[in-house]
């Protein structure tokens, strides 16, 4: 990928973010981590990033309040695709994750292709 897009992992479990690494990498992405929400904010004020990988339950900041404040915020920042991942699978965690401003809710466990095609439509990347 000549021009490499970057994902933001946010998620609290270190073996998530780096299976989510290992698979993004190898597809071309480069990768950025978050362990949290606030952790998350910092980073996509401070990096550019062209996606974001997002999971609900984390210490601190959840998902939920880490997109519904991104979502607050002027410019390109506020509008960042955001992949919500989750292990909850209710229709209402559906709706709360459209409802703090996601794009898409995946039920993990998330295979690697799926992981990647999501990625690539996010970021507009052909493949």
């Amino acid at each position: 990928m000549a021009d490499r897009k970057t994902v933001l992992v946010v998620d609290d479990a270190s073996l998530v973010r780096l299976y989510y690494r290992s698979t993004l990498e190898k597809a071309g992405f480069e990768v950025e981590e978050a362990m949290n929400g606030l952790e998350a904010l910092e980073k996509v004020l401070t990096t550019s990033v062209d996606m974001l990988i997002v999971d609900v339950n984390m210490p601190q900041m959840d998902g939920f309040s880490f997109l519904e404040a991104l979502r607050q915020k002027e410019g390109a920042v506020g509008g960042i695709p955001a992949l919500v991942t989750s292990t909850e699978s209710a229709a209402a965690d559906f709706a709360a994750a459209r409802a703090a401003g996601a794009n898409f809710y995946l039920v993990k466990p998330i295979d690697q292709a799926t992981l990647v095609d999501f990625a690539a439509m996010f970021c507009g990347v052909s493949r």
